[in-house]
């Protein structure tokens, strides 16, 4: 089965993995037709913590709630930063809650365990996989060498590039992969 992986890097960790149908700015996924189960990265400068300096496209900000329509129609995952605004805005179950209207919920993870060498705490938003069907957590021993910017819990940590802020760590791609095909929704938006 394909996974359908939208907003995706033009440098993208998925373009080397079986089974990923990836659509970057390039190809353009807001002509996706649908039809498969999806990994959603949209973009979020727009609705994260420091939006308010961001400068994003026009028409960026939309594909984060396409992104969310595409997930709740076909099933898949989104990963977004965690405290994203798009939570508030979509209506997205918070980690912890019960699951939304569509099946959704929500799920608190950070990147350090998958290989980043930031924390970077992500919210992940799964519609069509329940909690416990999904593969494994990785935990990591040790703590993070960088952040994604200086802060009071890491004030002398190096940052990391923004290439790396942006960019999927394998590991982390993978599991998302797997949790996608795991993911079971018709189009009517059934599970």
């Amino acid at each position: 089965m394909q996974v359908a992986v939208l907003f995706a890097r033009a440098d993208s960790i998925y373009k080397s993995m079986t089974g990923c149908d990836v659509w970057d700015i390039d190809r353009d996924a807001r002509t996706w037709n649908g039809g498969a189960p999806v990994v959603a990265h949209p973009p979020c400068r727009a609705w994260g913590r420091m939006r308010q300096f961001a400068k994003p496209r026009d028409d960026e900000k939309a594909l984060a709630l396409l992104a969310v329509a595409h997930v709740r129609r076909f099933g898949g995952v989104l990963e977004h930063p965690a405290h994203s605004s798009l939570w508030r805005v979509a209506a997205l179950p918070l980690p912890g809650e019960f699951p939304d209207g569509h099946g959704g919920w929500t799920l608190a993870i950070e990147q350090f365990h998958f290989g980043h060498r930031a924390e970077k705490a992500t919210w992940l938003y799964i519609v069509g996989c329940p909690p416990d069907a999904l593969p494994p957590v990785p935990t990591r021993p040790g703590r993070p060498t960088h952040c994604i910017r200086a802060s009071k819990r890491y004030p002398r940590l190096p940052t990391v590039t923004k290439a790396e802020r942006e960019r999927t760590p394998p590991a982390l791609a993978r599991w998302l992969h797997l949790v996608a095909l795991r993911c079971r929704k018709d189009e009517g938006g059934n599970g």
